[in-house]
């Protein structure tokens, strides 16, 4: 199991990789602690495939980031209102996620410090206060997705009422802790076979709903509308937030750390291979699941006069009716559940992994869930006991537009760590990385500026 980075001036000299003079404060532990470097990896001469094998398992957990709950009612919303012109916005966005998780999973790899860690390093106390509230603000809207998503999913399976299953919700906490005590191999294992069950049920969707093929290759080509049209910015920029999920940039900076790699320049650029190829190709599954679902829209609502269809409930009602085939809504339903399981285990981890980067805070893992899932079931409790289906609809959709405000602030953190030589020694970003990575944190940045003025003044 490799050492933590060393932090005195005396060992630092004689570090593999060059100092890292850029760091204020020395790390206290490693991220995860309890999973740090637990899982082997074989040496350089291995065949390609024993090394990938080895350090697959990462890029699915924040897969799952990509295809929860919150991301159904943003693509919902955008395939019954727009039909497939939003699917340039899914294909943009995932591009993104794409360089972002490179990048933090690099930061990890090279440093051992997860993003959160690095910001507490580098930042002062209340800029760091600041950005630890507003990343557990993403956390509570992302765990709000996946409360209202399970609840429903169990409404439309079993006919259970929606506040018993915001409540019942609670419970998940006992399950995500028993599979994270079995091991972090088990927990990897577990989500890849939730996501082959929704890719499966997206792949049924899309066969039954015989989409335009033509206007599926249309969509993906970005048109100026989608920007100039206020209605379908607001929904554009809730696909953006729900895509590039801020809290998976804190997950990926950790969990590639379960892999016990060489503290060498050539065993961390191995590392970054691996773990880039990884979450690449991760991606592209949640690109098709996140797709299928604005098509599945597009297909059977919009093509069909139904342009309002916004929320899951209405989804589920009409899917059957509009394309005469009565497992589809069954399908639609499981897949739900499935992604709202699959986001309670990773949105765990997450919120682990920024407080205690942030704060240098152990709590025990129950506790933290509790804290957690609390936030988020108490608006999502209010809003279904007062306003019932149509508001859990609209809420989704809002905490997805929150979490694009978000963003931002984890974005750019990553970008500047990563382009810092005096932080990534050999491995900082190269100056087309370092631009590109900017151009997109500014394309962030300037969507939700426009948003915000919109929203309040336009």
């Amino acid at each position: 199991m490799p050492s933590v980075l060393p932090s005195t001036p005396d060992t630092e000299a004689t570090s593999p990789t060059p100092p890292e003079a850029g760091w204020r404060r020395a790390r206290t532990a490693p991220s995860l602690q309890e999973v740090f470097a637990s899982i082997r990896v074989p040496a350089h001469d291995a065949s390609f495939w024993r090394k990938l094998l080895a350090f697959w398992g990462p890029g699915l957990m924040v897969a799952v980031g990509y295809m929860d709950p919150g991301n159904w009612a943003t693509d919902i919303a955008g395939g019954s209102r727009f039909g497939y012109t939003l699917l340039s916005v899914i294909l943009i966005s995932n591009l993104f996620a794409m360089l972002l998780q490179h990048l933090a999973a690099k930061l990890g790899i090279v440093t051992g410090r997860d993003l959160a860690q690095a910001c507490r390093d580098h930042f002062s106390k209340p800029v760091s206060m600041v950005l630890w509230f507003l990343c557990e603000v993403a956390i509570a809207a992302c765990d709000l997705a996946e409360v209202i998503g399970s609840a429903i999913a169990l409404n439309l399976l079993f006919g259970l009422p929606l506040p018993w299953g915001v409540v019942l919700t609670i419970l998940d906490v006992m399950v995500v802790l028993f599979f994270q005590n079995k091991g972090f191999r088990v927990l990897e294992s577990i989500v890849a076979g939730l996501i082959v069950l929704i890719f499966g049920c997206f792949l049924y969707e899309i066969i039954v709903s015989n989409p335009d093929y033509f206007g599926i290759l249309s969509g993906l080509v970005p048109r100026p509308e989608v920007v100039t049209t206020p209605g379908m910015l607001y929904v554009a920029i809730g696909i953006l937030g729900a895509t590039v999920m801020p809290h998976n940039l804190y997950l990926h900076s950790s969990i590639v750390q379960t892999r016990a790699i060489e503290q060498t320049e050539q065993g961390k650029r191995m590392a970054i291979k691996f773990a880039t190829i990884d979450s690449t190709v991760a991606l592209f599954l949640a690109f098709f699941v996140n797709a299928a679902i604005l098509i599945t829209a597009a297909a059977a609502f919009h093509k069909n006069g139904h342009h309002e269809v916004a929320d899951i409930n209405q989804a589920y009602e009409l899917l059957a009716p509009v394309l005469g085939a009565g497992a589809a809504s069954i399908v639609f339903a499981v897949a739900l559940l499935a992604s709202g399981q699959n986001s309670t285990l990773t949105g765990t981890l997450a919120g682990q992994i920024v407080m205690e980067g942030f704060l240098n805070l152990r709590l025990k893992p129950w506790l933290r869930r509790l804290i957690t899932r609390a936030i988020a079931v108490v608006p999502a409790l209010i809003v279904t006991l007062l306003y019932g289906e149509k508001g859990t609809g609209e809420l989704l959709v809002l905490s997805q537009v929150i979490l694009s405000f978000q963003l931002s602030f984890a974005v750019v953190p990553l970008v500047m760590f990563t382009g810092s030589k005096a932080k990534m020694g050999v491995f900082v970003n190269k100056p087309w990385v370092q631009l590109l990575a900017w151009l997109v944190s500014g394309v962030i940045i300037l969507l939700n500026v426009y948003l915000l003025w919109e929203t309040f003044f336009g």
